[in-house]
């Protein structure tokens, strides 16, 4: 007899979900993809993109379960001053220890994210005012194209309008030109910011219409 697979499911995020969070944040940290030859500490990436987000904002983060274990994630804020000042507070503590601030300008892609681990106020840019909430989502290569991140940023953004919130970003990285296609098809457009440096900021509303 053959066994039937269930199809991937969206799901809350659980706290048995962080090692799976983690894997996937640097699985796909560089450009979309493996990033772990560049960060030989596989925790750092997702110490800024992934952890801070599930520990403050469990409620607006979710995954792709495929039946084994979380293959892609969302997570994301409400309001983004109000998680830089938690990030600040109440996340930082717990892993300064881990990754103390640096003493000298960052010579390394590790130390140029311990770098802006320290500096959550970087997140702060007053061009996406209008755009309160913001949002990071990966998923594994071998689940992209299969619906997966439309079905995660449709349950996200469903949360976010529940809570009265009018309108999202996320900034991406600009050479990371198959994630760009896949915010285009989802509605979202960009939004000129100055000195963004190597990145795109893009937003929508959290409602369609």
């Amino acid at each position: 007899m053959i066994a039937v697979t269930a199809p991937p499911t969206i799901r809350p995020y659980r706290p048995t979900d962080r090692a799976a969070l983690y894997d996937i944040c640097v699985r796909t940290g560089h450009e979309g993809g493996d990033a772990r030859h560049l960060y030989p500490d596989h925790d750092l990436l997702p110490t800024l993109f992934a952890g801070p987000y599930a520990h403050l904002e469990p409620d607006l983060a979710f995954v792709v379960d495929d039946g084994d274990r979380a293959v892609g994630y969302i997570v994301g804020t409400a309001d983004t001053a109000t998680f830089v000042h938690r990030f600040r507070t109440e996340w930082l503590p717990t892993v300064i220890d881990r990754y103390p601030p640096l003493t000298a300008p960052p010579t390394s892609p590790s130390e140029e994210m311990i770098d802006l681990l320290h500096r959550p106020e970087r997140m702060l840019v007053p061009e996406l005012v209008d755009y309160p909430a913001h949002l990071h989502i990966d998923l594994l290569p071998s689940h992209q194209r299969a619906g997966h991140g439309r079905a995660l940023m449709t349950r996200l953004l469903a949360a976010l309008a529940e809570r009265g919130v009018p309108a999202v970003h996320l900034g991406m990285v600009t050479a990371n030109t198959a994630a760009r296609a896949f915010y285009d098809r989802l509605g979202f457009h960009p939004i000129p910011v100055a000195d963004a440096g190597p990145l795109t900021y893009l937003g929508r509303a959290t409602h369609d219409g």
